[in-house]
């Protein structure tokens, strides 16, 4: 019977493969799902997932491909994962990510994890991009960055020997084409969850809180102290994030109009996204243009460095007196709590590595 399974098995492969050889057949391609974590299905709706753009085995494995291939830059030197590497969530270590031709960009590259529930489907630090694919196609052209057009880009990967059969695999057509391109590391970006931090073990009553960060936890969440959660969320958010827009009160006035830049709207003058507080032991430096070093810094200017703009979200309702002025004391066991959201195991999931 094993014998008959395994003769079967082969004259199927041989079936497949000449029918993949014939111009047109094309393939189907495998339909994947995430590995969502027991806590997100617990307490978060399902994941956004394109109804034109399915998770499959072959499109997230393109997309992975394509997300470590510096094919995508115009002179070959950069792929997405030079400024946006694993062992720092998936974001850059260096305050501004720096382009091909040398040029320095403005803004902290942002983190990749959990983006499949964006729910609000506004990307970058200020929303420009409504879709996690349509963030995909600006940092190939963007003269500081990959400085690229989409062209070249089709017509190199059209002329390797393995990208036209890989998108076949994936979309059915061996016509590559930019629209696929996004789709595909679009696919690959949905797979980088990062749910499985100590807090998130704690929560599944797998380990325990040091007293330290049971403290620390009850500073975020108070709000005549840390008044963390407005913006990022209680224990029952695992995204530990709004991915909204606020004016955290970092200037009083903004070289940077952020979410203002690109709506128009004055009253939207120096408000950036709220990012997750996930993976922090990795992302220095920290908020939108990586102007603070270490959480210590980060923790001070919530406490004692708030400054007031016409624009500054009513939550930082301490900015007359500049904070909260916490403790010494609150501000190291504060931070203690938010490193036990970060997830070694993230950043060195060897599904994620090229």
């Amino acid at each position: 019977m094993k014998r008959l399974g395994v003769l079967l098995g082969g004259l199927l492969f041989i079936l497949v493969s000449c029918n993949n050889d014939d111009e047109g057949n094309g393939y189907t391609p495998t339909p994947a799902s995430l590995d969502i974590p027991l806590l997100f299905q617990q307490n978060i709706l399902p994941p956004v997932i394109p109804a034109d753009n399915p998770l499959t085995e072959e499109g997230i494995a393109l997309g992975k491909k394509l997300f470590f291939d510096p094919i995508l830059s115009a002179n070959g030197t950069q792929a997405c994962a030079n400024c946006h590497k694993q062992e720092n969530a998936f974001t850059d270590p260096r305050q501004f990510s720096i382009g091909i031709n040398g040029d320095v960009g403005t803004r902290n590259s942002m983190p990749l994890y959990n983006l499949a529930w964006n729910f609000g489907q506004r990307f970058f630090w200020d929303g420009r991009s409504t879709t996690l694919e349509d963030q995909i196609f600006e940092p190939v052209v963007n003269p500081i960055e990959m400085d690229n057009t989409w062209p070249n880009v089709e017509n190199s990967l059209q002329s390797t020997t393995d990208y036209p059969l890989l998108f076949e695999q994936a979309f059915g057509s061996s016509t590559i084409d930019s629209v696929n391109v996004s789709k595909a590391i679009a696919q690959f970006l949905r797979t980088l969850i990062s749910g499985n931090s100590k807090f998130d073990q704690y929560l599944l009553g797998e380990v325990a809180l040091t007293p330290s960060e049971e403290n620390g936890l009850a500073v975020f969440l108070d709000e005549d102290r840390g008044d963390c959660f407005h913006c990022h969320g209680n224990p029952t958010n695992p995204l530990w994030g709004d991915n909204k827009f606020h004016n955290n009160g970092l200037d009083e006035t903004f070289s940077d109009l952020g979410l203002g830049d690109f709506t128009g709207d004055p009253r939207e003058f120096g408000l950036f996204k709220s990012g997750s507080l996930r993976n922090l032991a990795y992302t220095a430096p920290y908020m939108h243009d990586g102007r603070f070093a270490t959480l210590e810094e980060v923790i001070d200017h919530y406490s004692e460095g708030l400054v007031y703009s016409e624009t500054i979200d009513p939550l930082m309702k301490n900015v007359g007196e500049g904070g909260a002025h916490l403790t010494e004391s609150d501000k190291a066991d504060l931070k203690a709590f938010l490193l036990t959201l970060s997830d070694p195991s993230f950043i060195n999931n060897p599904d994620f590595r090229e």
